[in-house]
């Protein structure tokens, strides 16, 4: 499998063949990647945080888990998984989450607008943009409070997660721009696609 390289804060889209994998790698170490999936024959049909976390019943998504669609189908089977520490409840960052969290430094299209501009292609708008499976993010959440906080990722150079396609799929996923997701730094995230199965 050959590799391609998504460079720091960007994106891209593309279609991935039910029984392909997607290999995820964190290159460098501490580096988040977004993950979007639609439905190849028909976008309404998307990745859904609430219905995956609901039939997970654990917000710690690793290997075995499936990723549903707001239909309740499976869309991605995770069969790898080298950190175990992955985040399906945060949106991702956007020119308004820059102005919120970061007021004194420029404001960034962030994930959001780097998977917007790589669907489009696909017929995606960006108001079809859910909640993202966020790839190596680590958001630890208070027992007691219920407090959220982004901390660097725990993931090393080489790290990687490996999903396994269950339908036809558009695949949107990103190197993240969000300072605090990524251990205040920006580097680029690896990925691979393997044949059918």
């Amino acid at each position: 499998m050959s590799v391609t390289e998504i460079p720091e804060r960007s994106g891209t889209a593309f279609r991935l063949a039910r029984g392909q994998t997607l290999t995820v790698i964190d290159p460098r170490g501490e580096q988040v990647a977004d993950l979007l999936a639609f439905n190849a024959d028909d976008l309404d049909e998307v990745i859904s945080s609430g219905r995956t976390l609901d039939y997970a019943e654990t917000i710690y998504l690793t290997t075995g888990h499936i990723l549903y669609s707001n239909r309740s189908q499976p869309m991605l089977e995770i069969v790898a998984d080298d950190v175990g520490r992955h985040d399906f409840l945060l949106t991702p960052c956007s020119y308004d989450t820059f102005h919120h969290f970061y007021p004194t430094l420029t404001p960034h299209r962030g994930c959001f607008g780097n998977l917007a501009a790589a669907l489009e292609p696909y017929g995606i708008v960006p108001d079809r943009i859910p909640t993202a499976f966020n790839c190596f993010m680590n958001v630890p959440i208070d027992a007691e409070t219920g407090k959220l906080r982004v901390l660097p990722p725990i993931s090393k150079a080489g790290d990687r997660i490996v999903f396994r396609a269950t339908m036809e799929l558009v695949i949107g996923l990103t190197a993240c721009s969000a300072p605090d997701s990524n251990g205040g730094t920006f580097k680029p995230i690896h990925y691979m696609i393997g044949s059918d199965e």
